[in-house]
């Protein structure tokens, strides 16, 4: 399970990268330039820590993700559960239903789900 959190900077690079790969490294430099204003420094810098936690690789110039984008929020939010309710998502649950109320269709898309992931 992935245990590193991208900063704020690395997670807008890696959102241009989820979006266009694969990318050639010189390519994202001009879009992180248009879209974020970066100087190409920085967006070497920022790239070269985001492959050394193993989210990217930048092989022969083309970047490609080794986590998609949809599991690396998956393994966050299963990092979050284990950090902060011992693994427990009815712990969770929990806690955010003593803040937020559910609508009745909400806990109606709730229970289908559940339904759906039973032995």
């Amino acid at each position: 399970m992935v245990t590193y959190h991208m900063t704020e900077a690395e997670g807008l690079l890696a959102e241009l990268i989820w979006e266009h790969e694969p990318i050639g490294s010189g390519d994202l430099v001009k879009l992180a330039a248009q879209r974020l204003g970066w100087k190409k420094s920085t967006t070497y810098t920022v790239l070269r820590k985001i492959c050394e936690n193993g989210i990217f690789q930048n092989k022969a110039a083309v970047v490609t993700s080794k986590i998609s984008r949809e599991e690396y929020i998956r393994r966050k939010g299963e990092q979050y559960l284990e950090e902060n309710y011992n693994g427990s998502l009815p712990n969770f649950v929990a806690a955010f239903l003593k803040r937020k109320k559910l609508s009745k269709k909400q806990i109606e898309e709730l229970v289908v789900l559940i339904d759906e992931y039973k032995d």
